[in-house]
């Protein structure tokens, strides 16, 4: 089965652990597909893949525009476009992705057919020449103004009510590439997903996990989604159920429902995150103005089975709390 994917060192590494998991549940053996998308036209070429025992060949053939909505939605389309087309197109039996990449509202013909265990899904601060291991050391470490490094504006929106006086640098580009600018003193701090940091095997370099009640992670941080396309075959759908998480699953569920009903996009300062205790969920949300200064925040509880209706529910309460002035 063909794997369509990124060529980021991240990207490489999620379609590398479904390959490898698919296998080990006694499914086919997978040849990852590297397709480069409009997204790393503008923020630089991925990196160069390595060929190992993944089979990792170079395809894709771009096409002009991020798809149609909202400004949300086709900024976000850039880094799935020609991969999602080649799923349609039948180059690729599946794609895979970091699922707060993917827009709230998918191609017709396309589904999420599974998940992978969630990792950490907090924002983390990584700093430069600062021994520290704890947020509130990283925070003192820093200073009255730091410079600190993210081009997100939700992570931008949430950090100004802790750091009224930083300077947000732009960092974009892989993870590495920006570990790369934060050493070369492009800024003081990087805010990053710790999911994507661990993975990489750079957790060594973690100054401080931000907590959930400053930093709501983005809707999906930290789940590796898997998308086929709805007419797949049934060897490519049982192997992918295999090696899903059903945690996971659900928690994506109702907070892709939060950006569906929200209408809204990575133009948007939203966060949403899902626990998952037994058969309950609970779902905290919050859409923030641009500037940080009004921050919106709510919760849904409910039994898991309903997942996609908590998560709407919760946007309700967004709305209901004056949400809609921020909407894009």
């Amino acid at each position: 089965m063909r794997i369509g994917t990124r060529g980021s060192a991240l990207a490489l590494w999620q379609a590398r652990t479904v390959a490898r998991l698919i296998r080990e549940t006694g499914g086919p053996e997978c040849e990852i597909v590297v397709i480069r998308t409009s997204g790393d036209e503008k923020s630089g070429p991925p990196e160069s893949p390595r060929t190992d025992g993944a089979g990792v060949s170079p395809a894709g053939h771009p096409t002009e525009g991020a798809g149609s909505g909202p400004a949300g939605q086709n900024v976000k389309r850039m880094f799935v476009k020609e991969i999602e087309d080649a799923l349609l197109d039948g180059r690729v039996d599946m794609a895979v992705h970091s699922a707060k990449d993917l827009p709230g509202l998918l191609p017709d013909g396309l589904i999420i057919a599974a998940t992978l265990e969630r990792e950490d899904p907090r924002d983390a601060l990584l700093l430069r020449g600062a021994d520290v291991k704890s947020f509130d050391a990283a925070r003192a470490a820093l200073g009255q103004r730091p410079r600190l490094g993210t081009s997100s504006v939700r992570r931008t929106a949430e950090l100004r009510a802790v750091f009224p006086r930083a300077t947000f640098v732009p960092i974009r580009g892989n993870v590495d590439t920006r570990v790369r600018k934060l050493d070369a003193g492009e800024c003081d701090a990087l805010v990053l997903a710790a999911a994507g940091v661990k993975r990489l095997g750079l957790e060594q370099r973690l100054s401080a996990l931000i907590p959930t009640e400053i930093c709501l992670p983005a809707p999906g941080q930290g789940i590796v989604a898997i998308e086929i396309a709805d007419g797949s075959h049934a060897v490519v759908r049982d192997a992918v159920k295999r090696i899903s998480d059903a945690d996971a699953e659900t928690a994506l569920l109702a907070e892709r429902a939060v950006v569906q009903t929200l209408g809204g996009g990575c133009q948007m300062p939203l966060g949403a995150l899902t626990t998952v205790d037994g058969q309950d969920i609970a779902v905290h949300g919050l859409v923030a103005s641009l500037d940080g200064t009004t921050v919106l925040r709510a919760v849904a509880r409910g039994h898991r089975g309903r997942a996609a209706a908590i998560g709407e529910k919760l946007a309700a309460q967004l709305i209901a709390k004056g949400a809609g002035q921020f909407l894009k």
